[in-house]
């Protein structure tokens, strides 16, 4: 990217993500995957072969478009948090198993849409989080860390090395823009992923982006894990780290309890408990907070490709109008909390057949406000 003026950043980040664009995620975009065995995008560029690039170039194309920058500029949306693949740049990159015969299956060609995604945000007046969603040998074990049913990510130098070669291509490529946020170092690594490793690997990848983007030119994001904020008190603390933000996601729709509670339940953890959470979180970790991910999804059965029922689906039994207010607290109660952090970016800009994952579905359902200013 050229030199450029580097705009001052928003105070508060209002976001949506714009998931299963540069990574494919099989419940978002169901159509890609139809007839096919796949489950992520590893499989599916596996499966496909050289099929797999015309149909990818073709989704890149239409998926997300310039005219969806500007209705999501229209809507008072200040920023976009965009997930991507460790292969983006395109080859080389380390071998798994689960490639095959081909050693780097994955569609070039990503970057130049990425760089278009650039583009339209400076035009716009919005800014970019990029996300490392995806790193080599899989860092949770989910369809959207790029191979589903394994997470090696953390067993191999080769991996980790990798990951923060990406990272710092990224920094070095949009460093100019005035469109770039930050980098998200690495989305969503499993519980189980030892701590050590994973601030091991956060604090190397903050000194290569630093090497390009210094703390005024970029936020460097890193996510929780899955484990309490209280194992990183202490963790990337001015002044030897700054403008480092600490990342949580919120969904109520994966664990058992969740699943089997009403609506109102649901409204009081978002209103309740998770805002005292927010209090907790400011007080003690001492770095600003961003809700990378959440949603209206109440509903296991329409998202998971792995999990078993029965679901309870909180709104089934209601009537249309019923579910529309519900629907409509919920969404408010989660943003009055969220708005307490120093952002938020809604899962996800657009789904095909989930609509209470669908930003712009929500907000023309009314789910949703219209406007975010």
């Amino acid at each position: 990217m050229s030199d450029t003026v580097i705009s001052p950043q928003p105070a508060h980040l209002r976001g949506v993500n714009l998931g299963s664009w540069l990574l494919l995620e099989k419940w978002m975009v169901p159509s890609l995957f139809d007839g096919l065995a796949a489950t992520d995008e590893t499989t599916w560029c596996v499966e496909l072969g050289k099929e797999a690039s015309p149909r990818l170039h073709a989704h890149w194309e239409r998926f997300v478009t310039r005219d969806d920058f500007a209705w999501l500029a229209g809507a008072g949306i200040n920023a976009v948090r965009i997930p991507l693949g460790h292969w983006i740049f395109g080859p080389p990159y380390p071998y798994h198993s689960k490639y095959g015969e081909n050693p780097h299956p994955f569609v070039e060609g990503g970057i130049d849409v990425l760089d278009k995604a650039f583009r339209w945000a400076e035009e716009f007046g919005i800014c970019i989080l990029l996300d490392l969603h995806a790193a080599p040998g899989c860092q949770n074990g989910f369809d959207n860390g790029g191979i589903k049913d394994v997470c090696e990510w953390h067993t191999r130098e080769e991996y980790i090395a990798h990951s923060v070669d990406v990272l710092e291509r990224l920094a070095e490529r949009y460093r100019s823009s005035p469109a770039l946020f930050g980098i998200q170092l690495l989305n969503e690594p499993r519980w189980d992923v030892p701590t050590e490793i994973l601030k091991a690997y956060y604090q190397r990848a903050y000194q290569a982006i630093r090497s390009h983007c210094p703390p005024e030119r970029a936020a460097i994001v890193f996510h929780d894990g899955f484990r309490s904020h209280r194992e990183y008190l202490g963790f990337m603390q001015p002044p030897q780290y700054q403008n480092v933000i600490y990342d949580i996601h919120r969904y109520q729709c994966f664990d058992r309890a969740e699943i089997e509670m009403d609506i109102h339940g649901h409204i009081h953890k978002a209103d309740n408990i998770w805002r005292q959470e927010s209090d907790d979180i400011r007080r003690e970790l001492m770095l600003p907070t961003i809700v990378g991910e959440w949603s209206l999804g109440l509903d296991l059965e329409v998202v998971s490709l792995w999990a078993e029922g029965p679901f309870d689906h909180a709104l089934r039994g209601m009537n249309r109008f019923q579910q529309d207010v519900a629907y409509r607290a919920y969404g408010a109660a989660q943003l009055l909390t969220f708005e307490r952090y120093r952002g938020w970016f809604f899962w996800s800009y657009r789904t095909e057949t989930t609509p209470e994952w669908c930003f712009r579905e929500c907000v023309n359902r009314g789910w949703l406000p219209s406007q975010f200013r």
